[in-house]
């Protein structure tokens, strides 16, 4: 389990529902220097897409992204993250329904939980006192375990397969969207 990054970047784990579509958005954001599909916080070493769908291993589907903090910084990141999927819906996303489809933010550092709880509780305000509450799990990252090699960008690599077509690429053009300003330009 490698969770460093260099002294210029920094890296968080996010979860929000399927890995091809949360990987695909911070894939074109700028500043992010990598991502990659994987599984976090669960209790089993080294699980494979199959025990993870069983839904009885703890784990989440989560993106490692590494960026540089002096490019763009962990609140943007989160705000795109909260922007671009459901954080109110229990373990689902849409039709994908799981434990290992929540809501979750795994921080490698005391910091980051700082900087997340403060974007969490914004968000909490803006939606009001009627709005769903947010389930949005905030903990320490306990493991992590990269994805399978077909998994890796994955949306990238299938933009025409149905789900990609469906369910990543309208998700891509809302962050596209929405954020322009944090577009990479390459």
């Amino acid at each position: 389990m490698n969770t460093t990054s260099t002294p210029s970047e920094d890296t968080i784990y996010l979860a929000g529902g399927c890995f091809w579509c949360t990987e695909a958005v911070f894939d074109r954001v700028r500043g992010v220097t990598d991502v990659e599909s994987g599984y976090a916080n669960g209790h089993v070493d080294h699980p494979r897409y199959e025990q993870i769908c069983e839904g009885n291993t703890g784990h989440a589907e989560v993106v490692r992204v590494r960026f540089d903090p002096a490019q763009v910084s962990l609140r943007a990141l989160l705000e795109i993250f909260f922007a671009t999927h459901d954080p109110s819906t229990l373990n689902r996303q849409g039709n994908d329904v799981g434990p290992q489809y929540r809501s979750g933010i795994y921080t490698t550092h005391p910091e980051q939980a700082e900087v997340a709880r403060a974007v969490m509780d914004e968000l909490r305000a803006a939606r009001g006192p009627g709005a769903a509450p947010i389930v949005t799990e905030l903990l320490p990252l306990t493991g992590y375990w990269p994805a399978e090699a077909y998994h890796q960008d994955y949306f990238l690599k299938h933009p025409q397969q149905g789900y990609c077509a469906f369910v990543v690429g309208p998700k891509v053009q809302k962050f596209q969207a929405t954020f322009a300003q944090h577009l990479r330009q390459d």
